[in-house]
């Protein structure tokens, strides 16, 4: 792919308007070929709460799909006379929205933000409306893996939108609110969900996106047109691009259909690893050759990338995995309802949203800053610790303390990991580093989800039983000892997967967070 102009400012094109920097910081670290960026003006909050309105709508639209389908699919199953497919539909978007996430952030570092976030949105939309239209089951999943294409450029574009406003002292008061976003799909998904379906008609939940994806578009069209530009000539490397995602969906596949559709020692699942560890190797090699790799080699050589790297992908794919999990939990092993259960995540759902905010503020507040998420992964495992010890004989009011407590501590690991790896890069750069952030968290969620899985959902013995109407009727049929058993494995293996992401923290070199001291919330 040939080079595309871009603008900086004024100096460099006349197409577009100068624009200032959104902040001091970004006048420091937004150095061009041509010289520093212009002086740097005071950061208008005003402008930011705006843009912010439209992310936060656009991020739960995307994030609601992940949720808004789970209620809905053995309803979807009769109706389209096909349950054996059916985790298809769940599968199929995870696998595109995975794949695409840090293609994304490289586009938008070559065309900008704007611009490629419209076509997310309008992706996404197209994709749910050939789903509400989908008259079989195998239209529905490619109609899903197109919607999955969309949803997965959301994410990454709306964090490197608010980089790109703020410095990175700024930017944990508001990369926390994605936090909010997030939850709140997650508790409100699975209520629509089934309101839709059971009052309705199933087709309703992806006819929904079409209105709000429709005013996300028309809300950040309006306001990222004010948006600087920090983009740069860059060339796409397709052939590495097509390789990483060829490695993940790859990886995916086996971890999805292993011990289900196949077992874990068969030819399907050992080539599909094969494949996935072949193509590994060759985009790391294809990083040392092409004339400009798909992930800077710079940017993989930073100490801070590789380490935020990987206590994203352990902290926020566990957090993954718990919330696919711990309903199971509630049901198979503490014998509550499903609205009981529902409830009892929502105080882990509140409390990751209330750990979120708080180490927002407290980041961009201390020098020394690595204790806040130190202090939360502590406090998320010996959550898990006393799950471990005692995983069959909690209350309701003590499981919805514990997860409070656990989400409390988790909730630091949204933000944290986010305005860390953005703070490494510079500013030309931060769409390709949130895009692979992204990517490895989300990989990392599907990776620990099939982990959970394989502990778990082996009780049923049969594939994709746990989207059976009748799962509890089944699971009641089963030893309570052995579902208390497999569930203590589950929170152990959760607990050594955030210690993995502490010692991950620990490692990160402590750098400063580059801006001007902030100003008293009162006075924004």
């Amino acid at each position: 792919m040939t080079d595309m102009p871009t603008v900086h400012s004024a100096k460099t094109s006349s197409r577009v308007p100068q624009r200032a920097p959104a902040s001091a910081a970004q006048a420091v670290e937004d150095v061009s070929p041509h010289g520093p960026a212009p002086a740097a003006s005071v950061v208008d909050h005003a402008l930011v709460r705006s843009v912010m309105v439209g992310l936060m709508l656009a991020m739960f639209l995307s994030a609601l799909e992940q949720s808004i389908v789970a209620p809905a699919l053995p309803t979807i199953g009769r109706s389209l006379s096909d349950v054996e497919n059916l985790s298809w539909v769940v599968t199929a978007y995870l696998l595109s929205a995975t794949a695409v996430t840090p293609l994304f952030g490289k586009l938008s570092d070559i065309y900008g933000r704007r611009v490629i976030l419209l076509i997310a949105i309008g992706i996404f939309i197209a994709g749910s409306i050939a789903c509400a239209l989908a008259p079989s089951m195998l239209i529905l999943i490619v109609a899903r893996g197109v919607q999955g294409l969309g949803g997965g450029g959301i994410l990454p574009l709306a964090q490197t939108i608010i980089a790109d406003l703020l410095s990175p002292r700024e930017r944990p008061r508001y990369q926390s609110y994605s936090a909010i976003a997030f939850v709140s799909a997650s508790i409100l998904g699975p209520v629509i969900g089934g309101f839709l379906t059971d009052q309705l008609h199933w087709s309703l939940i992806f006819w929904i996106n079409v209105p709000l994806g429709a005013a996300a578009m028309l809300m950040t069209d309006r306001t990222l047109r004010r948006l600087p530009r920090n983009e740069r000539p860059h060339r796409l490397d397709i052939i590495g691009a097509l390789m990483m995602v060829g490695a993940a969906v790859a990886l995916m596949l086996a971890l999805n259909w292993g011990g289900t559709r196949y077992a874990w020692s068969s030819f399907p699942i050992l080539a599909l690893i094969a494949a996935s560890v072949l193509l590994w190797i060759s985009f790391a090699l294809r990083l040392g050759m092409a004339p400009e790799p798909f992930i800077p080699t710079t940017m993989l050589r930073d100490p801070v990338v590789g380490a935020i790297t990987a206590a994203g992908f352990f902290s926020i794919g566990t957090i993954v995995g718990l919330s696919i999990y711990l309903p199971l939990y509630f049901q198979l092993v503490l014998g509550l309802s499903a609205s009981a259960s529902g409830l009892a995540l929502i105080s882990f759902m509140a409390g990751s949203v209330v750990g979120s905010v708080i180490a927002g503020r407290l980041v961009a507040q201390l020098a020394r800053y690595k204790g806040v998420p130190i202090v939360g992964l502590l406090l998320a495992i010996a959550m898990l610790a006393a799950f471990a010890a005692r995983p069959g004989e909690a209350s309701v009011a003590q499981v919805s303390a514990l997860l409070a407590a656990g989400g409390l501590g988790l909730g630091t690991m949204y933000p944290i990991t986010t305005v860390l790896m953005q703070n490494a890069v510079p500013l030309h750069q931060v769409g390709t580093a949130t895009g692979t952030l992204n990517f490895f968290r989300l990989l990392g969620g599907a990776i620990i989800v099939a982990a959970f899985g394989a502990i778990v959902l082996s009780a049923f013995g049969a594939p994709d039983a746990w989207l059976a109407p009748d799962m509890l009727t089944e699971a009641g049929r089963l030893s309570h000892v052995d579902f208390v058993a497999k569930f203590r494995w589950v929170f152990v293996a959760a607990a050594v997967l955030l210690i993995a992401a502490l010692l991950a923290v620990i490692l990160v070199p402590e750098r400063p967070l580059r801006g001007p001291p902030l100003r008293p919330v009162a006075s924004e």
